[in-house]
């Protein structure tokens, strides 16, 4: 098959990588997003799906927008595509584009769509608590994660799994089926089902301020939050007016008399009250120091017990 591919992060890489190394297809172009500023030197980084095209060979265009961008719905009309595989790119695509190839504009989406469409469905499904996932692959339409599935695979969520670990395993998940499903939707033999639309859930892009840990909440909740917001923006407190990242911590049911967020340095850690029991802290990283195990943070601090919060 004629491709172009669209996408930008790490979670696009293997899919990106499957189709280069099947040996059915042929990508003529993959587009992704600008080069962006990063770290303490705030130096342009290029997105892991340029690194990966580049090295491999293939033409990149990193346009800031798809809007006017007429000269790049030029260069896929005349490629004479038959589909372009969609990959978390970032970036709604024009309603006046989906017509432009044989096949669509082809998405994988890391939730069972119509649940969590949108940003953040793997952030999203960890703090929601939900104990299976997966992957759907769709034809877009207008509207956001709307369009008919082709076909979904789930896959349960450990309990103990975070966002990072979950996107790996989705990523490979997802170039594991977009090359089974290519040949069946050329040959027409697999055919899209409508979504439910009554049963639409949504998962918004992450926001900063959703980090900051509500004592009141009981553990299984916090815990999902900690685990659900990692590597981004995180899980986070206050420790005598400095933020306090919680990266990765278990929970215990318990009844106890603290107030919540009444953290109690123990001989080889700490505990965090909350409703229901105590939030243990595995890595922290105060801010303007390195991550830390529980044992090394809890060699460092100065008195038995604290109040975490504002």
């Amino acid at each position: 098959m004629r491709l172009a591919f669209m996408g930008t992060p790490e979670f696009a890489v293997p899919s990106l990588s499957a189709l280069m190394q099947s040996g059915g297809h042929e990508i003529l172009l993959v587009v992704t997003q600008p080069d962006k500023p990063q770290g303490r030197g705030m130096h342009l980084q290029s997105p892991p799906v340029k690194a990966t095209a580049v090295q491999s060979g293939l033409e990149v265009l990193q346009p800031a927008s798809l809007k006017g961008a007429a000269a790049l719905k030029d260069m896929l009309i005349s490629s004479r595509l038959d589909a372009v595989i969609v990959v978390a790119y970032g970036k709604m695509i024009p309603e006046d584009w989906l017509p432009i190839t044989r096949l669509g504009f082809i998405n994988i989406h890391a939730s069972l769509l119509p649940e969590l469409r949108g940003a953040a469905p793997i952030n999203r499904a960890i703090i929601e608590g939900k104990s299976t996932t997966g992957i759907s692959i769709m034809r877009i339409e207008a509207a956001m994660d709307a369009g008919p599935v082709f076909r979904q695979t789930s896959t349960p969520i450990g309990d103990e799994e975070d966002a990072v670990g979950l996107s790996r395993r989705l990523s490979v998940l997802g170039a594991e089926k977009i090359i089974e499903v290519l040949p069946l939707i050329e040959k027409g033999s697999l055919q899209p089902r409508p979504q439910d639309h009554t049963r639409a859930t949504y998962a918004p892009m992450l926001r900063k301020e959703e980090g900051e840990i509500d004592w009141n909440q009981d553990a299984r909740t916090i815990c999902n939050r900690v685990r659900g917001l990692v590597p981004w923006p995180c899980a986070y407190t206050y420790l005598h007016g400095r933020m306090l990242k919680i990266l990765r911590a278990s929970s215990e049911q318990a009844h106890h008399g603290y107030a919540p967020g009444t953290m109690i340095k123990e001989r080889r850690g700490i505990r965090i009250a909350c409703r229901d029991g105590f939030i243990v802290p595995l890595d922290l990283q105060m801010e303007g120091k390195k991550a830390a195990g529980c044992e090394a943070f809890s060699c460092g601090l100065r008195t038995d017990r604290d109040i975490l919060g504002r």
